[in-house]
């Protein structure tokens, strides 16, 4: 039977017995419907996880024993850093879920020229939130230890200054590809358009920055594809995804 994993953001240690809060609880007593005796896995995105066993499944609370701390190294030795110009909808949610699934460290959701969707005020505590659950819950089902960082929404242009490693943003029109480049101390920092892609005026200040440009092939991608077939790409060149012989 296959032991679900969940989230918590806060210390764990073994032997001792906590609530789960009211999300997770929810979870175990209304989605996945387990009781009392039955094992999970907890991990609180600091390094491996724990398991532990549910000793209380009621209305008022739900209650488990920490058992035993499991070191399980998953994370990829590359460290990602995504800036990712915001799309609408469903094309943002699934691109935060996969890069999660990827091995991305962090994911800086970017305000650019051409976004088309605007964020004021509670809806954009509202979209980081939600952007932040998307993670939470793709790390719990790739099996992932540390958990990324979901950053507050911010104008390229400041973001662009404070990056660090190999710094490159996609473009379909330029010559350069990704197996041209090294990365810089284990570090790679992408940045990928919405979907209207960069302005020219963006693509200048990026190179400024030291940004350099790359293309992934001969198509031009969707957003939330590109950013995908990026991670996948650096992943394979510099980090943990493995390609078997032909």
């Amino acid at each position: 039977m296959r032991v679900s994993r969940l989230y918590l953001d806060t210390p764990l240690t073994a032997q001792e017995t906590i609530a789960l809060d009211e999300d997770c609880a929810h979870y175990v007593r209304t989605v996945l419907r387990l009781k009392k005796a039955y094992l999970v896995t907890l991990f609180n995105g600091q390094g491996g996880e724990y398991q532990a066993e549910i000793i209380e499944v009621s209305r008022k609370q739900v209650l488990v024993k920490v058992l035993n701390f499991i070191e399980r190294d998953v994370e990829s030795p590359l460290q990602v850093v995504l800036g990712l110009g915001i799309s609408r909808g469903e094309r943002m949610d699934f691109a935060v879920q996969k890069s999660v699934e990827l091995g991305v460290a962090q994911i800086s959701p970017l305000i650019t020229e051409h976004c088309v969707v605007q964020l004021k005020g509670d809806k954009e505590s509202n979209k980081i939130r939600h952007w932040q659950k998307i993670a939470q819950h793709a790390s719990e089902q790739s099996g992932r230890t540390v958990m990324p960082a979901v950053d507050t929404v911010e104008l390229l242009a400041d973001w662009l200054e404070r990056q660090s490693g190999l710094k490159v943003f996609l473009d379909p029109f330029a010559v350069q590809t990704l197996s041209d480049l090294n990365p810089e101390n284990n570090k790679v920092t992408l940045l990928a358009g919405p979907e209207g892609g960069f302005s020219e005026q963006e693509r200048e200040i990026a190179e400024q920055a030291g940004f350099i440009p790359v293309r992934l092939g001969p198509r031009v991608l969707r957003t939330e594809t590109a950013a995908l077939a990026a991670l996948t790409a650096v992943q394979v060149l510099w980090g943990d995804l493995e390609c078997g012989d032909a």
